[in-house]
């Protein structure tokens, strides 16, 4: 028997508050376990700094370069030096500061340096081998909602360096340490999968949502260069996406040029002048020089630029990114920052932080509240004793009511097998669970400045239209668990808009499967719909940096 019970109008009650009360009981029961204590000291600092987001993917995926995009500045290092073997956080603070972690455990800060605009990060002539991780501070308002990790490549020649991303976010014995992944794949490989697949049941537990973006990297070589490349590699994206088993591990896959955006975010005013002067060559002259990589660095009278000049382009932007860059200004692009702004936009780069804007950030609460709440369990397991019960009680009673996390799990489900629905029903379903975004106008199919009137009458009409599908004599307990979510989900809308109207209960219905199907299930889902209330979005004053705290907690 199932019965939608949830008001609407019941009081809200915030996933960070009540992952503080677990934490303080688990302070209680611990008291006098030092190594034990210290692990929930960290756990609340990680339930009130920002979103952890790690960059993940094979060596040479383009990692770095697409963090440095990501951040507007060129401090991740992107060669082959030591330091690409080691995780590095990049978290905000009023002032730069490096520290690094070694594996003996001191802290060593490192001197802050640049050599033609990139930072240097000087280890002292330490190896990867003897560094646990480093952090850099740096004052970037970009990081004040995120912090970024940056990781080693995976299936790495080196076994030590894929094995320190695999020790960071997929942990045999323990939660990963990251919230959410954006993973960079330059084709899809086996290697990404078994990632992917890890990264998933180490990060989600039992409720297998997933937290992940794949991203079509370094896309300006899917069409060798082309000026029409990012139009073949968005077609490749497409086609990933509805890829059986990457659609199951990725809520989407994004085209991104990454040392294009690179470039574009650190464009130099030299190089605006530089490009305008390839845009100003004769037109037999410059598609000469551009016919290739090769050509364009070749001694030339053609242009007035030097051969290091035209190097130095070709390192920073490619040789798509040059031809794109001088197709722009020839199309009446006049400034470096209408270019830089042009650049931009083609590289895919604003593609990915709405994507991570839309699906991420907003969920941040319960995200972080989950890692808290998985790293409870590993202690529970690892040190159990008298009074953990109530521990036990507070991580059971997180999983039955994060509804965030049934709806990640839902929208997994609809992009790998489909949800066991009409087609026209799941794409509105999927939809109302946030596949596009979780405002209510997103959620709704409704354009970004609908009223408040008009979320509140499409919210009242999709709840009847739900709860008349719930109440199908003919629905498949499977076709009953979506449209609860669901319901749950409008909830949250009308909530939001004040629409004082209770979902009242759906007429008791034993659905076809027979009360015995999906074990434990209806328990879950009993729990989540007697909560009688949903979560309030709230800003959280983030912590500002502790370069002493190690991260794996």
């Amino acid at each position: 028997m199932m019965a939608a019970t949830a008001q609407l109008d019941a009081p809200a009650h915030s996933v960070i508050a009540e992952t503080e009360d677990l934490l303080r009981t688990a302070r209680s029961v611990y008291a006098g376990d030092r190594e034990a204590t210290a692990l929930i000291d960290r756990l609340e600092i990680r339930l009130h700094e920002p979103l952890r987001l790690a960059l993940a993917g094979m060596v040479k995926a383009g990692k770095s370069t697409l963090l440095n995009a990501l951040l507007g500045e060129r401090i991740a290092a992107t060669d082959t030096a030591e330091c690409t073997r080691i995780v590095t956080w990049y978290r905000y603070s009023p002032t730069p500061a490096i520290t690094m972690h070694l594996r003996d455990g001191r802290c060593v800060r490192m001197p802050i340096r640049r050599e033609h605009g990139l930072l240097v990060f000087d280890l002292d002539g330490r190896t990867a081998e003897e560094i646990e991780w480093i952090d850099v501070g740096w004052p970037l308002d970009g990081l004040q909602s995120l912090i970024l990790i940056d990781t080693p490549g995976i299936a790495s020649l080196s076994g030590d360096t894929s094995a320190r991303t695999a020790r960071f976010l997929t942990p045999e014995d323990s939660p990963s340490s990251a919230d959410a992944v954006v993973y960079l794949m330059r084709h899809l490989h086996g290697s990404d999968v078994k990632f992917l697949e890890a990264f998933r049941d180490t990060a989600a537990g039992a409720a297998q949502s997933v937290c992940a973006v794949a991203v079509l990297s370094r896309t300006d070589e899917v069409g060798s260069g082309r000026i029409d490349s990012l139009l073949s590699a968005r077609r490749v994206a497409k086609r990933y996406e509805r890829d059986g088993d990457l659609a199951a591990l990725a809520l989407g896959v994004v085209p991104v040029a990454g040392l294009l955006a690179e470039g574009a975010r650190t464009l130099r005013e030299s190089e605006y002048i530089a490009f305008r002067e390839l845009a100003g060559l004769e037109r037999a002259a410059r598609e000469s020089l551009l016919v290739s990589a090769d050509r364009f660095v070749r001694p030339s009278d053609a242009t007035g630029l030097s051969v290091p000049v035209r190097e130095e382009l070709l390192s920073r932007f490619g040789i798509f990114g040059v031809r794109l860059a001088t197709a722009i200004i020839r199309g009446g692009v006049t400034s470096s920052s209408e270019l830089s702004d042009a650049l931009v936009h083609q590289s895919g780069l604003i593609e990915l932080q709405d994507f991570v804007k839309a699906q991420f950030q907003p969920r941040a609460e319960t995200l972080k509240a989950r890692g808290v709440v998985l790293q409870l369990q590993a202690l529970l397991r690892r040190s159990p004793r008298a009074g953990v019960d109530s521990i036990r009680a507070g991580i059971e009673r997180f999983t039955v009511s994060a509804h965030v996390l049934r709806e990640l799990s839902l929208l997994a489900q609809a992009r790998s097998r489909g949800l066991p629905l009409p087609a026209s029903d799941a794409e509105d379903a999927a939809r109302i669970l946030g596949a596009a975004g979780v405002t209510a106008s997103d959620r709704l199919g409704l354009a970004a400045d609908a009223t408040p009137s008009d979320i509140a009458d499409r919210t009242s009409a999709e709840i009847d239209r739900w709860r008349a599908l719930a109440a199908s004599p003919l629905a498949e307990r499977s076709t009953l668990m979506v449209c609860q979510a669901v319901l749950r989900s409008l909830a949250a809308i009308a909530s939001e808009v004040g629409l004082a109207r209770p979902l009242r209960p759906a007429p008791n219905i034993v659905p076809a499967g027979g009360p015995g199907d999906a074990s434990g299930q209806d328990a879950a889902e009993q729990g989540e719909q007697n909560q009688g209330g949903l979560r309030r979005k709230k800003r959280l004053q983030w912590f500002p940096l502790r370069p002493e705290r190690h991260p794996l907690g």
